[in-house]
């Protein structure tokens, strides 16, 4: 069999849609215009880039945006004062911090202070807390895993029952994604790198996330037929083919062998990246609604 390529992309860009025309009923009934800052620290390239992307997102949904670009030599004081004037800022629902930061700053101290409620990331302990005891209606949900669960309940509809695999214990991923699986009653294993005999643990995965952080460490023959494979690696490894120096992106599955036994599978790139960027509008458009006093939405319903 040859696995149905799940595109994350277009998938993304739809979603991006609906949450623009959301905006703009937000805006036109409630006067509330969703509002995000990003908050980057250093010249990383891969960073800018990314941040980037998220404000041409914000952009397109209608979005406030503001973006603050900071001197990698910051000290952590400011960077914390800052934190505090966007928490105080009525026209700002949604805070993120571009990471890693630079060493002397303390990671865990930044994402603290910043307000619960405008938490888009979903890092802050409260919201990690509400997630995992099964309140997610009044959590923020990290973006990577909310994206991953549109994707496997796009491909499969209702994931009551299965068997799921996630491959990779860290807090951005692998925990909260097991806690969205169980909230869907999948029977959930957490696996990771020193996992023993991890290929035939994930030989019986319905659906498998891996989040592992190894270039194609997931062969073919580990995979289930016809399971749903949700790849959110993001690996470059040399590509000489492509000339001298040359890389290329791929996941944590060798996705050529991984396709032959698979039903859906998720490309690298074009897969859960897109929907990581997505899910960021869709929480930000969450806080505003929420400050609003209006529901929350469905995003998986809005896409049908």
């Amino acid at each position: 069999m040859t696995a149905v390529r799940i595109d994350g992309k277009a998938i993304a860009a739809e979603l991006r849609e609906k949450i623009a025309k959301e905006a703009e009923t937000l805006i036109g009934e409630t006067g509330v215009v969703p509002g995000i800052a990003v908050v980057i620290v250093g010249e990383d390239p891969a960073s800018k880039v990314y941040v980037a992307s998220k404000g041409k997102a914000a952009k397109e949904c209608h979005f406030h945006s503001v973006e603050h670009a900071l001197s990698a030599d910051i000290g952590e004081a400011e960077l914390l004062d800052l934190i505090t004037k966007l928490n105080e800022d009525d026209a700002i629902h949604g805070i993120l911090v571009q990471l890693p930061l630079p060493d002397h700053i303390d990671e865990a101290k930044v994402l603290d202070l910043i307000r619960p409620d405008k938490d888009v990331d979903g890092f802050h302990p409260i919201n990690v807390g509400l997630l995992t005891s099964g309140a997610r209606d009044k959590a923020m949900v990290p973006c990577t895993p909310a994206g991953t669960l549109i994707l496997a309940k796009r491909a499969i509809g209702n994931l009551s029952g299965k068997d799921a695999v996630v491959i990779g214990r860290s807090n951005i991923v692998g925990k909260p994604m097991a806690a969205l699986l169980l909230a869907e009653s999948c029977t959930v294993t957490i696996a990771h790198s020193r996992t023993q005999n991890l290929e035939d643990i994930v030989r019986g995965a319905d659906i498998l996330v891996a989040a592992v952080g190894r270039p194609q460490m997931v062969k073919g023959d580990w995979i289930k037929e016809g399971a749903v494979v949700l790849d959110v690696g993001m690996n470059r490894i040399p590509a000489p083919e492509r000339g001298e120096g040359k890389t290329r992106l791929v996941g944590d599955v060798d996705y050529d062998s991984a396709a032959e036994r698979a039903g859906y599978i998720t490309p690298v790139p074009g897969g859960i990246g897109p929907m990581t960027i997505a899910l960021l509008m869709a929480n930000t458009l969450t806080a505003a609604r929420r400050k609003a006093g209006l529901d929350d939405l469905d995003y998986a319903e809005l896409l049908g």
